[in-house]
This record gives structure tokens, C-alpha cells and sequence, in this order.
């Protein structure tokens, strides 16, 4: 069974505007499938975390939800609307998206995935744009080179 790298991107938001949740649907779906590649967790300490956290969902019932319904994203985002004392108003939101177009990895992550890349110190700095670099030569080393 082929293993797929996650290339939604934490930049990315759905309907309900918060970002990086596509991406955690995403990878709780491939790692419910046991597709998921390796070293990428279903639910992780940094983004994945901070949105549950902000959103006020356990992780748990995340991860139940996902592996038992096998929802479609917009299904996904109804069952988080629909849960008890979650928090989908705007300030939130705009709160949490903040947090994470605002979040910079430590230098040496940063130096780290640059120089995987071939890529001298510099930009970006900022962690989506690293991560999506980071995605990205995974995808490339697992699928095209």
C-alpha cells in the first residue's frame, strides 16, 4: 500500500475560514486509512494541536469521528458546528489564524529544511512556508525521484 504525503498546505482554509484545518482532516484520514507517510502524525503537537486546542474539540473525538464516519471535508467542518462549546466565532478564528500565519520555526528547523532544499539561510521564515517546502521534497523523494 502506497503511503501519501499530506500536500494540503497549513495556509489553507476551508468555508468556516480557519486555517490548517483542511490539512488536519487530511491527515486523520490518511492515517485512518493507514496511508499516511511516515513521519507524518494523524494529529500532531504543533498546528494540528493549537487548532483543536482553539477550536475547543478533543483530539480524540477528532480522530473517532474521522476514522469511524470517513467524512468529506465539508462534512468534517458540519460535525465540528454541531459540536458542544465549540468556538467558530470570528474573533477566534481570526485569533487562531494569526497564531498560525505568525508561528516561525527555530533556526536550526528553519537552516534545516532550507539546506534539505538546497536552499542558503533566509527565506522564508515563517513555518507554513517552511513546511510546505519540507512537504514538498518529501512528495518529490517518495514519488518522482
Amino acid at each position: 500500500m502506497s503511503k501519501i504525503v499530506p500536500l494540503i498546505s497549513s495556509g489553507t482554509a476551508g468555508p468556516n475560514g480557519v486555517l490548517h484545518l483542511p490539512r488536519l482532516w487530511q491527515k486523520v484520514s490518511l492515517e485512518a486509512a493507514g496511508k499516511i507517510a511516515d513521519g507524518y502524525p494523524g494529529i500532531g503537537a504543533g498546528y494540528d494541536s493549537m487548532v483543536i486546542d482553539a477550536l475547543g474539540l478533543s483530539a480524540d473525538a477528532v480522530r473517532s469521528f474521522i476514522t469511524d464516519s470517513k467524512p468529506t471535508y465539508a462534512q468534517f467542518e458540519a460535525w465540528i458546528a454541531e459540536q458542544p462549546g465549540v468556538k467558530l466565532d470570528a474573533a477566534t478564528i481570526n485569533d487562531l489564524n494569526g497564531s498560525i500565519t505568525g508561528y516561525i520555526h527555530d533556526d536550526a528547523t528553519r537552516q534545516s529544511i532550507l539546506s534539505a532544499n538546497g536552499l542558503a539561510d533566509g527565506n522564508p521564515k515563517d513555518a507554513i512556508n517552511l513546511n510546505n517546502l519540507d512537504d514538498w521534497l518529501a512528495f518529490h523523494s517518495a514519488e518522482i525521484a
